[in-house]
């Protein structure tokens, strides 16, 4: 965060008369620095008094609580909550929570400062370009109005927050599925100060992580578990029409679905998070935030859980059993997992809400503890002294990253009775009267000098209004932006045509014919195309394996690399590929596609969300799919395991049927991991015109459970621009 240099640097005066006096050795009085005079020692005041920065972070994590609502806000404080995030009406992905009016947010942050805690503002869902200006004016709100930081999901997005408000933190959103340092390094590079990273992250990569990342970062420690990696998610977009990345998932994975012998269970529906039993490990690895999910839940949810996460930390320990289980009795899917933890990645991780469990709830949150009332907290600061001979008295505050400073008048030379560092203390720490109470205090002082006990008086009261007022108006001077003036690539497009199969077996003489450039995924490369496909998901501890893959894929003469996330962009671009990016990038808008290009992505596929028009409306080198099953969603465990056997999903013959007999195919992943495939295939053969009129002339398919009779039938449709059969259930763009 950058610092209001307006403001009279501390000190200024030491510049030409030497930066030193004879102090004798700090020591230490009650927590407070103390430098007395009438030693011989010199100190460089440089060394003492510091300018104002960011603070070491404290030995215990942050814990960051959620709030849907103001009265679940005040419950995260009362519970000891460090910092809370929420979001207004628009652009945060709990649309449906009751969340914030723009009069309520600004009351919440007062609130929250007035406690001495943080606001984290979501603006973590995708935007479409005719949202980018009302997108940047909120963010410019929130910012005006004191947010800590925002929490965002969009690449795009976040580059023109950055670009118009460049003091303003940033958050990398789970939504953006960092899952390696890669990817923090990256972000890191591109203005922002922490990564929310995957849940699916085991304990050792989250230590590595944090060990490496030169931003914070933040991990989810309870509550409700997608199953889907955060951000590729298009299960409840795709098939029901309520986008996940937009903040509306209708939650398909908590619904039955039956196997090939149709048999029903929950394949998809994982229970809740909950980390309670590893606290002593997340303090031990350095983590800086520990967050909990929840916007949607009440205020005694949020109060009971950061309560108890409060008590953890403060205590230095792991939950009880029995704390554990009052947990589960306030809200839990059959108990808790902490399976991407642990790396118990097993069925042992699934559950369901039932009707007991919701009576357990109702009991044990009527009957829950009195929320406390919510009273402003003394805010901790540092004090800073000068009273020196030939100079004016001067005080400084600190309050994290604020600093202010006031001025008094000359001393005077002591005849009889000079003034004593302890009353130099005793009258500029006296704070009962404020809202602020001293953390540390350092004075520098010369003997034999005298100044009046009011004028002292009068500058600590100075000091403490000027540090009010800089609390009030936020770290800095926090102006807004005039206009946002929108950018988009000059690129042209390029007109290809481009297909990824699942496996070589797949690939006919027809389509080598008719595609550009053919990928296969990694892990099924043979050598037999021109290109591969990075897998979605590379954990730092898998790092090494897939580079090594990639650089066999490279001896073999590959040329094109189909990246989908941002912590694989270098890893590719360190073989020399020729870049594309793949959907999971879930470009939604002109700043993303601009954005990626200034990162080496020669071309980019758009979000399959996005309508005809809207995919007009982004410039530059962009594809569409035009034909395949979407792929749904992207699991870290094996969904054949839990319902079949591991052989399944190796052979493609894995599938789920929904409870209207609609079925999804289900293939292998790289590391076992699982990709749900929508049921129908989107179908544009028969829709030149317009695909011609949005500008689609760089055409993708997909192609996962296709023979190779299939391939050449789909090849043929759109080479001779022929509808679909009579009966095939197709979708649109």
């Amino acid at each position: 965060m950058k610092k209001d240099k307006s403001k009279r640097p501390a000190y200024a005066g030491n510049k030409n008369k030497g930066a030193s006096h004879s102090f004798s050795k700090p020591t230490r009085d009650g927590g407070a620095l103390n430098l007395q005079s009438g030693a011989t020692e010199k100190i460089d005041i440089s060394k003492i008094i510091k300018p104002s920065g960011k603070k070491a972070s404290n030995r215990l994590p942050e814990l960051l609580a959620p709030a849907g609502s103001l009265e679940a806000l005040k419950a995260a404080i009362a519970g000891g909550a460090d910092a809370v995030y929420f979001g207004g009406g628009d652009f945060n992905a709990r649309i449906n929570a009751k969340n914030f009016s723009n009069e309520e947010l600004k009351e919440a942050i007062d609130l929250l400062h007035s406690c001495g805690r943080k606001a984290y503002i979501t603006l973590n869902t995708l935007v479409y370009d005719r949202e980018m200006n009302d997108y940047l004016r909120f963010a410019e709100f929130v910012y005006t109005a004191g947010a800590d930081a925002l929490i965002v999901a969009d690449i795009g997005g976040a580059a023109a927050i950055h670009r118009h408000l460049p003091n303003l933190e940033l958050h990398a959103s789970t939504q953006m599925s960092g899952h390696n340092l890669a990817e923090a390094e990256l972000l890191a590079r591109h203005g922002f100060s922490r990564m929310v990273c995957a849940r699916e992250l085991p304990k050792d990569d989250i230590e590595y992580l944090v060990k490496n990342s030169p931003i914070e970062i933040e991990a989810f420690t309870h509550g409700a578990l997608c199953v889907c990696h955060s951000g590729q998610c298009l299960f409840s977009s795709i098939v029901g029409g309520r986008s996940g990345n937009r903040g509306e998932c209708a939650q398909p994975c908590r619904l039955p679905y039956r196997d090939e012998q149709g048999n029903e269970s929950y394949p998809l529906s994982l229970k809740d998070l909950s980390l309670t039993n590893h606290i002593t490990d997340l303090i031990e690895s350095g983590v800086h935030s520990l967050k909990i999910e929840g916007r949607m839940k009440s205020p005694e949810y949020v109060f009971g859980v950061v309560r108890a996460f409060r008590t953890l930390l403060d205590e230095g320990r792991n939950a009880t059993p029995d704390e554990i289980s009052k947990l589960a009795k306030i809200f839990s899917r059959g108990g808790f997992t902490d399976g991407y933890f642990t790396r118990q990645i097993n069925s042992k991780m699934l559950g369901v809400r039932s009707d007991e469990q919701k009576q357990f709830s109702k009991v044990a949150l009527t009957s829950s503890e009195k929320i406390d009332e919510i009273t402003p907290q003394k805010i901790k600061i540092s004090v800073f002294a000068e009273v020196c001979a030939e100079k004016p008295i001067s005080l400084r505050l600190e309050c994290g990253e604020i600093s202010v400073t006031a001025y008094g008048q000359m001393p005077d030379k002591a005849i009889n009775a000079p003034l004593s560092a302890e009353n130099i203390k005793k009258n500029l720490t006296k704070l009962g009267a404020t809202r602020f109470e001293l953390e540390s205090y350092v004075a520098l002082t010369d003997d034999d000098i005298i100044v009046p006990i009011s004028a002292l008086n009068a500058l600590r009261r100075e000091a403490c209004e000027m540090l009010e007022t800089a609390l009030s108006t936020g770290k800095a001077t926090r102006e807004g932006f005039e206009k946002y003036v929108p950018v988009a690539s000059q690129r042209a497009k390029k007109e290809q045509r481009t297909a990824r199969f699942y496996t070589a077996e797949q690939i006919t003489p027809l389509s080598r014919e008719y595609f550009d450039i053919i990928y296969l995924p990694l892990q099924n490369f043979n050598g037999e195309c021109e290109g591969i496909i990075l897998p979605p998901v590379i954990l730092d501890s898998e790092l090494s394996k897939v580079d090594k893959m990639l650089g066999m894929a490279k001896a073999k003469g590959t040329k094109y690399a189909l990246v989908g996330n941002l912590g694989a962009l270098e890893l590719a671009q360190k073989y020399g590929f020729v870049i594309h990016g793949d959907f999971r990038f879930n470009v939604y808008n002109n700043e993303s596609t601009l954005e990626l290009e200034k990162l080496g992505v020669k071309s980019i596929i758009l979000s399959p969300e996005l309508t005809l028009p809207q995919m007009r409306d982004v410039k530059g080198d962009t594809a569409a799919i035009v034909y395949g099953r979407l792929p749904l969603m992207l699991l870290e465990k094996c969904v054949s395991k839990e319902i079949s056997t591991c052989e399944r999903c190796t052979s493609g013959k894995t599938t789920i049927t929904d409870r209207r007999g609609v079925t999804f195919p289900v293939l292998r992943e790289y590391e076992h991991r699982s990709v749900i495939y929508n049921s129908a295939p989107t179908y544009m053969a028969d829709r030149e015109p317009d695909l011609q009129r949005a500008g689609i002339v760089n055409r993708h398919f997909i192609f996962s459970t296709e023979t190779k009779i299939d391939v050449d039938k789909v090849i043929g449709a759109h080479k001779n621009h022929s509808p679909a059969s009579e009966g095939d259930k197709i979708r649109r763009i």
